[in-house]
């Protein structure tokens, strides 16, 4: 199923998108067909309905079906909504970062295994939502990537368990600050021990995310949580991107490095992953179109501006206006 977070007629709502696409709010739809919902079914929260768990996904699969016999309401079409993020307030969005093996020829050392930066809720936008940028942002390129939601608290899990602990999938664009990440960066020397007793002075690099990862709006995610049992294959999907009408990149899932098992393996034995958070998976970096070889850097939607639009087999489209602010 394609469930959603939206707002129509001045509500908050959650529901469901039918076989031609119209939205509908579950608390409307089951007051229509004269059914007794749960809670979670009529919270208006997706986050309430996620921690349900599968009774209340299967309340929603019956109800959906029911509707070939009509009810009250006929739900609302695209064009009569605001969308929401699917979770519009996750504990946190966990992202893997250069996970992608067309990187392995630029990347000179990378960890053992994968690792993940945060971003903040509140960077978070709807599809048709603005990514808003100012002028200190510099040049900021949009990156797509396939999100798993999770459905149960993850923490310590082994691969062979993770696919237990997702929920659905959806589409997030990893906005990014060169600029900013530039600024955020830190050159210094520092002491570590030398495997004698003794310490040696080496040079590092380091920088921090929160600003160039996790400004506001830098987080597009949506349009709406496709529940797992709908996808059979994550890592063979097809990803592509549009800046302002032009296909620049598309790729395929299959080409991440680290797959959903092993990244959930990874960041549960760190932090513990709770229902409604977001795990995105690392950037399509694929060239396409007639643009040929297209580096990040050139793709500046500060320059450029938008729409950004976002494709993935089976998730459907995410596309987002560019505001640049003065």
């Amino acid at each position: 199923m394609k469930l959603a977070s939206f707002r129509a007629a001045g509500v908050d709502r959650v529901g469901f998108v039918d076989e031609v696409g119209r939205v509908h709010d579950l608390a409307e739809a089951m007051a229509g067909k004269g059914g007794a919902p749960s809670d979670a079914t009529t919270s208006g929260d997706m986050q309430a309905l996620i921690e349900a768990g599968p009774k209340a996904l299967e309340e929603i699969a019956t109800l959906r079906q029911s509707l070939n016999g009509g009810y009250a309401g006929k739900g609302y079409a695209a064009d009569e909504i605001t969308w929401h993020p699917p979770v519009r307030k996750p504990s946190k969005i966990a992202c893997v970062p250069n996970n992608n093996t067309a990187f392995s020829e630029t990347i000179m050392k990378r960890p053992k295994s994968t690792t993940f930066f945060l971003k903040s809720h509140t960077s978070l936008v709807g599809s048709g939502g603005s990514i808003v940028l100012y002028p200190d942002y510099g040049l900021t390129y949009s990156e797509p990537e396939l999100a798993v939601v999770i459905g149960r608290t993850a923490s310590r899990i082994k691969a062979k368990d993770a696919y237990d602990h997702v929920f659905g999938y959806t589409i997030h664009n990893d906005v990014t600050s060169a600029s900013l990440r530039e600024e955020d960066t830190f050159h210094y020397r520092e002491a570590m021990p030398d495997g004698n007793g003794g310490l040696k002075m080496i040079e590092s690099y380091t920088s921090y995310s929160g600003r160039y990862k996790s400004a506001d709006t830098f987080a597009p995610l949506g349009p709406w949580l496709v529940t797992r049992d709908e996808i059979a294959d994550p890592h063979n999907l097809d990803v592509a991107i549009h800046v302002g009408g032009k296909l620049l990149f598309s790729d395929n899932t299959k080409n991440l490095t680290y797959y959903v098992p092993e990244v959930l393996e990874v960041i549960s034995r760190y932090t513990t992953l709770l229902p409604g958070d977001v795990v995105s998976m690392g950037t399509a970096s694929a060239p396409g179109g007639e643009e040929g070889e297209v580096p990040l850097a050139s793709t500046d939607i500060h320059r450029l501006g938008g729409p950004v639009r976002i494709t993935i087999a089976g998730l459907g489209e995410l596309s987002n206006p560019v505001d640049i602010r003065t």
